[in-house]
Parts: C-alpha cells; sequence; structure tokens
C-alpha cells in the first residue's frame, strides 16, 4: 500500500487507527454481531481475516423469509440489507473491536441507503441488534463517535432488531477469498484488505500471511 493511499482516509477526517474503540463494555454474553455495510461480499472479507473470529457469515437481515434471496434483495424492493453475522470469540477479540473496525475500514457510516456506487436501501448501513442491551451499546458508540468528530459528516448507521438472519445462497459464501481477480472484489474490496492490513494488522490472523496473493509486508 503506497503512503499515498494509506494517507487517503474518504469520509474519515483522522486516519483509521484514530478511531476510538466503544467506551463502554460491550454486553456480557455478546459472541455474534450482524453488520450491514454494502456488498456483503466485501464486509465479509474483511471480518474473515480477524483473529478471534470464528465465522463470516453472508446474508440477509431486515426483511421477511420470502423475500430473502439475491434476486429480489437486489430490486431494493424488500426491507433486507446485505449483510453478514459474525461468530466470534471475546476471549480473543472484542466486541468493541469488530465495531471499531466496522466503522474505520469496512464502510462508510455516513453514507445513506448506498455504499460507493452500490445504491439502494439494501446496502444501507446497520447493525442489528440480538437485545436492548446490545442496541444501548451501539447506539452509545455512535454518539460517542459523533461526538469525536472523526467522521466528516453525521453516522448515519440504523439500528434495526434481528428477528431473523437468512444465510445469503452458497456462492455467496466466501466470495472475495474463492473470487480474488474478480473486477468488483478487485476495486473495492482489495482495497479495504490493505486498508485493514495497513492500520490493524496486528489484529488479523497470524496464519494469514497473504491478502489476496500479496504478501502482508507489501500492504505496511
Amino acid at each position: 500500500m503506497s503512503n499515498q493511499a494509506a494517507g487517503a482516509y474518504g469520509a474519515l477526517r483522522v486516519a483509521p487507527d484514530a478511531v476510538p474503540m466503544p467506551a463502554q463494555t460491550a454486553p456480557a454474553g455478546c459472541t455474534e454481531l450482524v453488520l450491514a455495510g454494502g456488498c456483503f461480499w466485501c464486509t465479509e472479507a474483511v471480518f474473515a481475516t480477524l483473529d478471534g473470529v470464528r465465522s463470516v457469515e453472508s446474508g440477509y437481515a431486515g426483511g421477511s423469509a420470502d423475500t430473502a434471496n439475491y434476486e429480489r434483495v437486489c430490486r431494493g424492493d424488500t426491507e433486507h440489507a446485505e449483510a453478514i453475522r459474525i461468530r466470534f470469540d471475546p476471549g480473543r477479540v472484542e466486541a468493541g473491536k469488530l465495531l471499531q473496525l466496522f466503522f474505520a475500514v469496512a464502510h462508510d457510516p455516513t453514507q445513506k441507503d448506498r455504499q460507493g456506487h452500490d445504491r439502494g436501501r439494501q446496502y444501507r448501513s446497520a447493525v442489528f441488534w440480538h437485545d436492548v442491551a446490545e442496541r444501548d451499546y451501539v447506539a452509545a458508540y455512535i454518539e460517542q463517535l459523533n461526538r469525536a468528530g472523526v467522521f466528516n459528516a453525521p453516522i448515519v448507521t440504523t439500528l434495526e432488531p434481528l428477528p431473523m438472519f437468512y444465510p445469503a445462497e452458497a456462492y455467496h459464501q466466501s466470495f472475495a477469498a474463492r473470487n480474488p481477480a474478480q473486477p468488483y472484489v478487485q476495486a473495492v474490496a482489495l482495497p479495504k484488505l490493505e486498508k485493514l492490513q495497513h492500520y490493524f494488522g496486528d489484529a488479523t490472523k497470524p496464519d494469514d500471511a497473504t491478502v489476496f496473493g500479496k504478501d502482508k509486508k507489501e500492504t505496511r
């Protein structure tokens, strides 16, 4: 990663690693987060590389079972968002660290109902909470980030209850890792992974020696 690219913070006023973690402690028993931040190929790719993350699954959240398929969600007329379900070991990675990376690396939380050129409600920024304690925890963190002024615009991430998470079709799972040369992956997912390695390389899995075939040293 070039120094110029490393300094391109997008909506951030500060470097990604200067975005603070939540000041509050995560609720007891929090071992799963469901997050939406644009195309799930790209957000999944970021979190799959993290030490302490047990699994990341792409899917749909916010809508009903009958519309939980890629063809319908892509129309943009359902309540679903493309989302990921992250299951993690809180003894190895804190929920707060995952949220920090969600806001600082995985997507732009100041863009409403879109991410970059992907437009539509299915690409909204959202955290789907399991219980009120989790909702309040994330809400406090968003307020903390807005007060800190680390973004050039207000955070528009919505907090929505999670009645159900619907796994996406099999061909969407681990899509970026299986299709590293795919043009969209190269254009959108790879820069996120490079940013992750540059600013948060110590948070990635020790055995994850490469990022899409690139040696980690090349991204620092």
